[in-house]
C-alpha cells in the first residue's frame, strides 16, 4: 500500500462511542427529571445506538509492513484487512465482545475499548423496564427517560404511571407483567412478598396487638384501659374517620395518602373483618366476612382500627402509632397538641417498634417463607417511609421528635411535651 492509500485508510478510521453505564444513583423523586450526569449518559446511550460506523473497504496490499492484527496479534499479510478503532484487524478477528461473532455489518458500538454488535450492545447496556420488560423507549428529546422507586430502585417506563399499572398497597412496587398481585376485597393490590405475612382479620391480629402492648409496658408506658382493636376494610375505615369529631389520623404517607389506622374517641358502629377458617380453591387464604360491631365509649379511647391485609411489620407499626395516640389521651395530655408534635411522637413510637424487629420471625408464615426473600429489607423500607416522609405533620414531626428523643431520651421528651406542648430543643 503506498503512502496515499495509507493516508486514505487512516482517514477512514471508524469512530465509535465508548460508554460506561453506571446506575448507582436513582432519583429520589420518581416523577421528576434526572441529574445532568444521568442526562449525559442517556444522550450517550442513544447516540451509541444511532451511530453508523462505515467499515472501511477491504484493501489488498502487497505489503503491509509490520502491521499486526489487534485480535490475534499476528502479522497482517497481503489480502483483506479492516482498519477500525485506530488499529488493523483480520476481518475474522474483528468480533463482538459479547457474542464473539465477527462484526460484518456496517454498524457497531464500543464500550470499554471493546467492539459490540449494535444489538448486543443494546441488550447489555440499554435499560429495560422492570414492569413490562421491554427496552425503555427514548422520549421526545431522544433521551432514555425512566422512573425509579427511591427505595427499591425498580425502574419502569414513565407511561406506567398513567396506564393503570397497579402498585402494592404495602411496599409500593409496581406489578410486573409476569407476576400477578393479589386483589383484596376492598380493591387494593398486594404483592406476594407482602402477602406472605399479611394480617388478614381481627382474630389473627390479636397476638400482634398484645405484643405491641407489651412493648409499651417495657418502656414504662403501660396502657391500663382495655381498648378494642379491629381490622377493617378501607371503606369502613374512611367512614369511621368521617364520623370521628376529633380525627386522629393513623399511619399515612405522601406516596400512599390513604388512612391506614385510626384511634377512635367516639361511639360508633364499625364493620370489622373476619376470615372463615377453611380456605378453598377460590379463596386460598379463607373467605372474608364482615360483621358490624357497636363500639361503646368507656374511657377517652373507644377503639383502634387498622386496615386489614397489610404485612405483619406494617400492621405492627400502625398499631404502635395508634396506641401512642391512645396513651397520650389516657395519660392526660392536651387534646389540642400541634399535629406535628402529636403525629411526630406517634411516628417515633412506630419507628422504635420497627427498629426492635430486626430478624423477627414471630409468625408461622415468616418461619416458612422462602429464604430468598429478606423481610428485614421490608422492615428497612417501612423505616425509610417514616424517616423520609415529606409531610409537615408526619415527616417534619417525626424528625423533630426523633432528634429530641435521641438527645434527651423518651421520658424527658414526653414530660416536656406534656408541660409545653412542644418538643425540647
Amino acid at each position: 500500500m503506498d503512502g496515499k492509500n495509507k493516508r486514505a485508510a487512516s482517514d477512514d478510521l471508524d469512530h465509535a462511542l465508548a460508554i460506561s453505564l453506571s446506575e448507582e444513583d436513582y432519583s429520589n423523586d420518581y416523577g421528576r427529571g434526572r441529574s445532568d450526569y444521568d442526562e449525559e449518559l442517556a444522550r450517550a446511550v442513544q447516540a451509541s445506538l444511532d451511530i453508523t460506523d462505515r467499515l472501511p473497504s477491504s484493501s489488498s496490499g502487497s505489503s503491509l509492513g509490520l502491521h499486526r492484527c489487534a485480535g490475534c496479534n499476528k502479522e497482517i499479510g497481503p489480502g483483506r484487512f479492516l482498519s477500525c478503532m485506530d488499529v488493523m484487524w483480520h476481518p475474522q478477528c474483528f468480533r463482538c465482545h459479547a457474542c464473539n461473532q465477527p462484526i460484518s455489518g456496517s454498524e457497531f458500538a464500543v464500550s470499554g475499548n471493546e467492539p459490540y454488535h449494535k444489538d448486543c450492545y443494546r441488550e447489555l447496556y440499554h435499560p429495560r423496564c422492570e414492569v413490562c420488560h421491554e427496552f425503555i423507549p427514548p422520549n421526545s428529546a431522544r433521551l432514555i427517560e425512566y422512573r425509579a422507586h427511591p427505595f427499591w430502585g425498580q425502574k419502569y417506563c414513565p407511561a406506567h404511571e398513567e396506564d393503570g399499572t397497579p402498585r402494592c398497597c404495602s411496599c409500593e412496587r409496581m406489578e410486573p407483567r409476569d407476576a400477578r398481585y393479589i386483589s383484596l376485597d376492598d380493591g387494593r393490590k398486594l404483592c406476594l412478598e407482602c402477602l406472605d405475612t399479611a394480617v388478614m382479620d381481627t382474630l389473627e391480629c390479636q397476638p400482634l396487638y398484645h405484643e405491641i402492648l407489651d412493648f409499651y409496658e417495657g418502656l414504662h408506658m403501660r396502657i391500663s384501659q382495655p381498648i378494642p382493636m379491629l381490622l377493617v376494610e378501607r371503606q369502613a375505615l374512611n367512614e369511621a374517620r368521617q364520623n370521628e369529631k376529633d380525627v386522629r389520623l393513623g399511619m399515612g404517607s405522601h406516596h400512599q395518602p390513604e388512612t391506614r389506622g385510626l384511634c377512635l374517641s367516639e361511639e360508633q358502629t364499625v364493620s370489622t373483618v373476619y376470615r372463615r377458617p377453611r380456605p378453598s380453591r377460590h379463596f386460598p387464604f379463607g373467605e372474608m366476612r364482615v360483621e358490624s360491631m357497636k363500639l361503646t365509649r368507656h374511657c377517652e379511647v373507644t377503639a383502634i382500627l387498622v386496615l386489614f391485609g397489610l404485612p405483619r411489620l406494617l400492621t405492627g407499626s400502625i398499631l404502635a402509632h395508634e396506641l401512642m395516640h391512645a396513651w397520650l389521651r389516657l395519660d392526660g395530655f392536651s387534646h389540642h397538641l400541634d399535629s406535628a408534635v402529636e403525629e411526630g411522637i406517634c411516628q417515633v413510637m412506630a419507628h422504635m417498634w420497627l427498629d426492635s424487629q430486626i430478624g423477627s420471625s414471630s409468625s408461622s408464615s415468616e418461619k416458612s417463607k422462602p429464604k430468598s426473600f429478606n423481610h428485614d429489607r421490608l422492615r428497612e423500607f417501612f423505616l425509610h417511609q417514616i424517616a423520609m416522609d415529606s409531610s409537615p405533620a408526619y415527616g417534619d414531626g417525626f424528625r423533630s421528635g426523633h432528634e429530641a428523643v435521641v438527645q434527651f431520651g423518651l421520658r424527658r421528651t414526653l414530660d416536656h411535651i406534656k408541660m409545653t406542648g412542644s418538643f425540647p430543643v
